[in-house]
């Protein structure tokens, strides 16, 4: 039998030869495909669907939005169907159809803003705006005329005066940094006085908070949650807190030529290879302070009990400006009081050592002593192990 071509073969079996044409996609549903090809890598990567939540990633909750979406219209699940091999889209829960799948929509689903260049994609937003922080700049602009603005201009007339004499100062405020009632800040461009604190609550989201009475020195004032006022301060670029006179400098916020430079904090780890250091000895430090250099200051450690009789290393150390040195460490000393190491070692002549400068506590929350004796907000609070937080006293 004469060899046969594979067409003669094809043809004797009765199969067409004729190629399957490739199924066209308008754009539209290639922006579909590729949208849901977003969420089936977030679920290859987390193990379970994108959640709503502000507590959530912000591209997580865009998913989750585009999910809902897609869910709701058939067209959708027709065309993704061969795509899902998750079963993500046979879920319950979806929101009313809605035409549109475009980013900037599902972005305003979720009351945010995303602000870029033009042309950006969603992978590249240069900065989003939350519902809460929308809310609470809106709680500041809000504001109504203080009726009872005599008694508090004396207060205003006086805090330019110390500033003007230098008996006040102003100083960043820190993101962690409390509100409390008496005192002053910049906020917007004018000064601000909190006249009235009110009782801690819940919110919807169970974070503390407190209402507040604000008197600004234009003459109005507003009544908003303490948290707003937080975030107001600390995303205003000139946002500041006004110091309290009797204060004083603790830290210079820059380094002149003419500056007196008093000291540094420095935080200390050992090395040691006691057991009960070598257990510990991501928590436990050694916080002092130094008017020479900290390298000096440490160098033979491993012979001084101070240093536990072993080599150390510097893990923090913060510049000190215009202070009193020895009142500093006092005032570190007493706020870690409760978390005081508990060791007792022998010196190289045999007589037993109890140092006292070593600490059972994370290096975060030093820092975080550290930006609250800028901000002048570490007064009454003291440190507790069992939350391994600050907490009043």
């Amino acid at each position: 039998m004469a060899d046969l071509t594979d067409d003669e073969l094809l043809d004797a079996l009765g199969v067409s030869a004729e190629p399957i044409k490739a199924r066209s996609r308008t754009p539209r549903e290639e922006r579909i495909i590729a949208g849901f090809e977003d969420i089936l890598r977030f679920y290859d990567a987390h193990r379970r669907p994108p959640e709503h939540g502000e507590g959530w990633d912000i591209f997580e909750r865009i998913y989750a939005v585009r999910l809902d979406r897609l869910r709701a219209q058939s067209d959708c699940v027709e065309l993704l169907r061969e795509f899902d091999t998750r079963g993500l889209l046979d879920a319950s829960t979806a929101h009313a159809p809605v035409d549109a799948l475009a980013d900037d929509d599902l972005l305003a689903e979720l009351g945010v803003t995303a602000v870029g260049e033009a042309g950006d994609d969603i992978t590249k937003l240069r900065h989003v705006v939350s519902t809460e922080e929308r809310r609470a700049a809106e709680e500041i602009a809000n504001r109504a005329k203080c009726e009872d603005f005599e008694t508090f201009k004396p207060l205003f007339e006086q805090v330019r005066k110390d500033m003007a004499a230098g008996i006040r100062s102003t100083r960043e405020f820190q993101r962690t940094a409390e509100i409390r009632q008496g005192e002053y800040f910049i906020v917007g461009g004018q000064v601000a006085y909190v006249a009235e604190i009110g009782d801690e609550f819940l919110t919807e989201y169970d974070r503390k908070d407190r209402r507040v009475r604000v008197i600004y020195d234009n003459g109005t004032e507003t009544n908003l949650l303490a948290r707003s006022l937080q975030k107001a301060l600390y995303r205003d670029g000139a946002g500041r807190r006004i110091t309290n006179p009797s204060a004083g400098p603790l830290f210079g916020d820059s380094f002149e030529d003419d500056d007196l430079e008093s000291g540094t904090i420095y935080v200390l780890r050992s090395l040691s290879d006691h057991p009960m250091i070598a257990a510990h000895r991501e928590l436990i430090h050694k916080i002092g302070v130094t008017g020479g250099s900290v390298q000096n200051r440490i160098a033979g450690a491993k012979l001084d009990a101070t240093y536990l009789l072993a080599d150390v290393e510097v893990v923090a150390t913060y510049k000190l400006a215009n202070i009193n040195r020895t009142k500093l460490e006092k005032l570190f000393h007493r706020t870690f009081a409760s978390a005081q190491l508990d060791l007792e070692i022998p010196d190289r002549f045999g007589n037993m050592v109890r140092p006292k400068e070593w600490f059972l506590v994370p290096l975060q929350v030093i820092n975080e002593v550290v930006e609250r004796l800028k901000d002048q907000s570490l007064p009454g609070l003291e440190y507790d192990p069992q939350s391994a937080t600050l907490k009043e006293i």
